[in-house]
């Protein structure tokens, strides 16, 4: 665990933990270049020399960082810092999805819908750009304070571009794994999309459909059992939702929903029409297909392998057998509870007997008529002509059925804007519902492309603080992103300007980058140490700066003049025109020893007495004395104390001066 208060990047302060997973841990913290609070998400230290966890981890960070939507947790940025990997993450304040659940125990089905549409969207926005999430769970799915959905964790995401294969080392939660996931099979959108269906499950009945003593035995499960309809505790659900709920479980992937537009579509559809009967799949009457048998080899490769059993704190439910597995597609629960199957052989049933009544009719008539009788008059009464159907607000996939199904075709011969139906509806049709035309008939359709994106004008936010601007731009319908940059007129953290500028007429959903001020750029404290003081005091200015207090010390290491040290450490960052205190070197200190008395020593004895005391024979002068004999030390320059190494000059005598050499030893004159 990483202590409150440590720096990751130089840039990334930690606040304190706020969760752990069973890779990482995740702390809350604050970007100070940028100056916000952040997730930061840190590799356990049981991974830090592991290459393939370290891989995985680098990996969740690349998935997820082309991922910019607002029910996506984006992320900022991915680093090392002293032997730390470190992920940069959008913070939401909220809850799990999963918190959420057990707190109210069931959601309503309103409730349950919109949280899904989000999700899914979230979800879609991943798939667009061709990743995988590949562990849709609750505990991914956060609600913010503001009743934003999600989606989080893109560990174990991968590109479809890849393989599409998954080993048991990356297995998701088991709880909402997809039959495939769990064989080690094939895995792509539809998975997630299965996920997401157990999700909804557990959003309506407050728990999972499968639960076991082992991981093991609820992988087996998701692929042998069928998930149970919602509507055996629920009864009230709307049928739509259930229906929508067991079409994204289908244990065969072709069976559920063929992307995540098409769930949303459906989803929109549920909150309009709860007990619609518009959730179209192709399990009715395609029993065979309902429950997967996996063979003896198969099995025991499921039993054997691995599963990441993550902390699930749900609890225990019986799994009470049904004696009848198909029960999940004949419960009909719409108005009179009739079973659906035995409602579509009636209606069958109904058919037939109309078109025998109107065949006989037609008989009788024809008959009378005499058009039965032989001869070369005779013609033929049925035609082969059928009723083109109304595909106008269906999905290209539905209204191509539709039109299958009448032994029609299909062709687009358009896409624009429309503002009444969605992206991909049908707008209208040639011919139109209710003609006659010959089997085989190509009708043509005009497919909508969504509503014409709407230009508006980027609003001003120059001078906000960035909380502020991001929020007026994303309630202009824009996408925002963010960058630092240094200003010495604009206050840190507040915009300077935005990319596209202010005024700029863009489409709904464009990006725009806002320019954020770091404040005045600081200033970067040059090494002054071992200097010169004048070129000391040069390289501070040019810095911006100032010297600051100046002290003078002795050193050993540095001559007299050079700077011993500096009080702001070079390098550091500091405001400009910031004072920098340093030490100015006095030379090395010396010691002072007392000089000793050398007059009426000789001039040997002198020197050696200057020695022992650690000074040294400076200038020696010689001069006549009557006092003092010849060699000896008439007077010393210096006394007293002195430091050590001090040059000592002194006088020494050259004996009494001679006399004149041009008169006698009695002083009296030769005679001559």
């Amino acid at each position: 665990m990483i202590k409150e208060g440590v720096f990751l990047g130089k840039r990334y302060e930690i606040l304190g933990r706020i969760g752990s997973g069973g890779m990482a841990d995740v702390y809350k913290g604050k970007d100070h270049k940028l100056n916000r609070y952040v997730a930061i998400k840190v590799l356990k230290s049981d991974f830090r020399t592991d290459e393939v966890f370290i891989q995985k981890f680098l990996s969740e960070a690349q998935a997820a960082a082309g991922l910019m939507h607002p029910n996506v947790v984006n992320v900022y940025d991915v680093g090392q810092d002293r032997g730390l990997y470190y992920m940069v993450m959008e913070l939401v304040e909220g809850i799990t999805l999963k918190d959420y659940i057990e707190k109210k125990g069931q959601l309503s089905a309103k409730e349950t819908i919109s949280i899904s549409i989000q999700m899914v969207t979230g979800i879609q926005a991943a798939h667009n750009q061709h990743i995988v999430h590949r562990d849709i769970k609750p505990q991914n799915i956060i609600i913010s304070k503001d009743g934003k959905v999600k989606v989080t964790d893109f560990g174990i995401a991968r590109a479809t571009t890849s393989t599409n294969t998954i080993s048991a080392s990356v297995m998701g939660s088991v709880h909402y794994t997809s039959p495939e996931q769990a064989r080690g099979g094939i895995v792509d959108e539809k998975s997630d999309i299965y996920s997401a269906g157990i999700t909804m499950y557990e959003m309506v009945t407050g728990h999972v459909p499968f639960d076991g003593d082992s991981t093991v035995s609820v992988a087996i499960k998701h692929l042998q059992e069928e998930v149970p309809s919602p509507a055996e505790e629920v009864p009230d659900i709307p049928y739509s939702l259930e229906c929508i709920i067991l079409k994204c479980t289908q244990k065969n992937p072709e069976n559920r929903y063929l992307n995540c537009e098409d769930l949303i579509l459906d989803l929109k559809r549920s909150l309009v029409d709860p007990e619609g009967d518009f959730v179209y799949s192709g399990i009715y009457g395609n029993t065979g297909d309902r429950t997967v048998v996996m063979s003896t080899e198969e099995m025991e490769r499921v039993q054997n392998r691995p599963y990441d059993d993550e902390e699930y704190d749900d609890e225990d439910y019986d799994d009470e057998e049904d004696d009848d597995e198909d029960s999940r597609y004949e419960k009909n629960r719409k108005k009179n509870n009739v079973d659906p199957n035995t409602k579509k052989i009636m209606k069958i049933l109904m058919i037939v007997a109309a078109a025998v009544i109107a065949l006989a009719v037609i008989f009788m008539i024809a008959n009378a008529a005499g058009l039965f009788k032989g001869g070369a008059g005779t013609t033929q009464t049925t035609s082969s002509k059928v009723t083109v159907p109304d595909v106008t607000g269906m999905t290209e996939e539905e209204a191509k059925e539709a039109l299958n199904k009448k032994k029609l075709g299909m062709v687009v011969s358009e896409r624009k804007e429309s503002e009444k139906y969605e992206k991909g509806e049908i707008i209208s049709q040639d011919p139109g519902k209710g003609k006659k035309v010959a089997k085989n008939t190509e009708v043509k359709v005009v497919v909508s492309t969504g509503k014409k994106a709407e230009t508006i004008s980027v609003p001003d936010v120059t001078g906000k603080d960035e909380d502020s601007a991001q929020k007026a731009l994303e309630k202009a319908n824009l996408v925002v992103t963010s960058e630092g940059q240094y200003d010495d007129t604009v206050e840190e953290g507040k915009v300077i300007s935005t990319d596209p500028a202010a005024g700029t007429e863009v489409k709904e959903g464009s990006t725009v980058k806002m320019y954020v001020s770091l404040g005045a750029e600081p200033a970067t404290v040059p090494d002054i140490v071992g200097m010169w003081s004048e070129d000391a005091v040069n390289a501070l200015y040019n810095a911006g700066l100032n010297p600051g207090n100046v002290t003078e010390e002795y050193s050993d290491k540095y001559e007299a003049g050079q700077v011993i040290s500096q009080g702001t450490k070079a390098d550091k960052k500091v405001d400009k025109g910031s004072n920098v205190d340093y030490v100015i070197s006095k030379g090395p200190q010396t010691k002072k020893v007392p000089v000793p008395p050398i007059a009426g020593y000789a001039e040997a004895d002198a020197r050696q007495m200057l020695e022992s005391a650690g000074l040294k024979v400076g200038q020696i002068t010689y001069e006549y004395s009557n006092d003092f004999g010849q060699g000896i030390v008439i007077r010393q320059a210096v006394s007293g104390s002195v430091d050590e190494g001090t040059y000592i000059d002194f006088v020494v005598s050259k004996g009494p001066e001679q006399t004149d050499p041009g008169t006698d030893g009695d002083g009296s004159d030769e005679a001559e």
